[in-house]
């Protein structure tokens, strides 16, 4: 069952609502870490950037634990949400690994496909990576929104495959029903958000149409007349990525139906006002009995927002290390 933490949870007081707990850590909060980029071939021909924080300057000091970070849509490893998570694992003895999906470093990917909710196979090139490269022996994903579902994905797509070293995931504003979370922005009042989404991969769609000008896919033309996610995505995240349609790829890519196969420490949090989810992003369904799992509702928090009065970290970077030092003492 969620377990609400209204209690321990406070935004400051002039954040009044889910729209300011949003947008304003976006604009303004702003959190340095001292990053190293490293860029990784994939098998099939593309690359990723990695942006990696020690938390030790001392190479022959390197710690044996990473947290690894995903961001959200159209996201990338310096939003602050990213950046505040790495710092707090950092301050406390882990590595951080912030990585960039396809297209989302400040360099437009090789291949005509792009990333999306239902694909967590870069996440997991990314962590073996890691563990092949510093011989890490204690690992956990983290990731957020769309970087969430991601995570959650990789726990519970495949948990025979997951690497030993993976010891715990935290997810925080997850769509984890996908279809009517979609739904949800298109609501009076939400729309914007949508609309700002479709601005940004609509310079990343025009730019890859130049790259490709025989991939009938990729044709830019008449852009402007795309109002929705379910106009884009018919038009080129289901064809690019082997979906039949929009419909059958938020089915696929929605995490809700893979928490039942979690088999590490996992948790959850999510804001009631977050303003893109929906009401079946507030329960676990058929993995309600999977101990694995917790889920904490809060009443207040935003998307990707969690501001804390009187802190510099936002509630979720302060639950992640708790949850991580708890099950480190199992």
């Amino acid at each position: 069952m969620p377990i609400s933490t209204t209690d321990k949870f406070r935004p400051p007081f002039w954040q009044f609502n889910g729209h300011v707990q949003t947008i304003f850590p976006s604009l303004f909060r702003k959190v340095l870490v001292d990053y190293r980029r490293e860029r990784i071939e994939l098998p099939d021909g593309d690359f990723l950037d990695l942006d990696w924080a020690y938390a030790s300057r001392n190479p022959a000091e390197r710690s044996k634990k990473l947290m690894v970070v995903t961001h959200g849509l159209e996201g990338d490893s310096t939003r602050h949400y990213v950046t505040g998570m790495v710092k707090k694992f950092t301050d406390n003895g882990y590595d951080g690994l912030g990585w960039n999906c396809r297209s989302c470093s400040g360099e437009i990917n090789r291949l005509p496909r792009f990333y999306h909710h239902g694909d967590a196979e870069d996440l997991r090139f990314v962590v073996k990576h890691a563990i092949e490269k510093f011989g890490y022996n204690e690992i956990v994903v983290v990731g957020y929104s769309m970087g969430g579902s991601l995570t959650l994905r990789y726990l519970g797509e495949k948990p025979e495959l997951l690497p030993t070293e993976v010891k715990a995931g935290i997810a925080a504003s997850v769509p984890l029903d996908l279809p009517t979370s979609v739904i949800e922005l298109y609501k009076r009042g939400k729309r914007f958000y949508m609309k700002r989404f479709i601005n940004k991969l609509g310079v990343k769609i025009k730019e890859k149409s130049l790259m490709y000008p025989d991939n009938e896919i990729l044709n830019a033309v008449e852009y402007e007349k795309i109002t929705n996610f379910h106009q884009f995505d018919s038009r080129y995240t289901a064809p690019l990525h082997g979906f039949e349609g929009a419909d059958q790829f938020y089915e696929f890519s929605s995490a809700k139906p893979l928490l039942k196969n979690i088999n590490r420490p996992t948790l959850i949090v999510q804001a009631l006002n977050d303003p893109f989810l929906s009401p079946p992003c507030f329960d676990l369904g058929d993995a309600k009995n999977n101990t694995n799992l917790i889920l904490e509702v809060t009443e207040k928090g935003g998307h990707v927002g969690f501001i804390q009065a009187g802190s510099t970290e936002n509630y979720v970077e302060k639950r992640a290390w708790e949850f991580v030092d708890q099950v480190s003492d199992l």
